[in-house]
């Protein structure tokens, strides 16, 4: 996959165009009282199905999901932060909270270490985790789902191309795309 985060909008089992958030955002705002099946747009490093409002004019489209320039100056950057709940036992927050800069922040070096260690074994789960959840949204119903799926999580990919081949070609190709990275290390 390249570096630009790209989407993809798909049509039914038509793919309709691969492209960077602003380029997909003027698709999808062009074409959102024609689409008859509905157009279904995926994060294409996720594999996600993403929705997005469309009211007003494209302007003010591309505002609301444009992220904001990082300004520089006095203070602390804008880390992008995200809050949720985690569970722990109570001997585990002892210990984080015992950490250089508390919880969250010995939390983030103990993730950021994880991934390091093992790059290639990250990709690999991210590839199957995006083409997974691509799958189960389009390709569900489709014949050979079940074994593709659990080709991809075997890291055979000469079997996950052998379960897709009968599929629509865009599907085909687009899981190829996604699944490619989970594989990589195993060819």
């Amino acid at each position: 996959m390249s570096d630009e985060p790209t989407l993809t909008v798909f049509q039914g089992h038509e793919r309709l165009m691969t492209a960077p958030l602003p380029e997909v955002l003027a698709f999808l705002k062009a074409h959102e009282r024609e689409a008859a099946p509905p157009l279904l747009t995926f994060d294409d490093q996720t594999g996600r199905q993403v929705d997005f409002d469309l009211r007003g004019p494209l302007a003010e489209v591309l505002e609301r999901y444009t992220p904001a320039p990082v300004r520089a100056g006095p203070g602390r950057p804008r880390l992008g932060v995200v809050a949720r709940e985690i569970t722990l036992l109570p001997r585990h927050w002892e210990w984080l909270e015992g950490q250089r800069g508390g919880a969250s922040a010995a939390l983030r070096r103990l993730i950021d270490e994880a991934r390091k260690a093992d790059p290639e074994g990250e990709r690999c789960r991210q590839a199957q985790s995006a083409a997974d959840r691509f799958l189960g949204v389009l390709a569900g119903d489709l014949p050979g789902y079940e074994d593709a799926t659990r080709a991809l999580y075997a890291g055979d990919g000469a079997a996950f191309q052998a379960r897709v081949q009968h599929w629509p070609d865009d599907i085909r190709t687009h899981a190829l795309y996604l699944a490619a990275p989970a594989f990589a290390e195993k060819s």
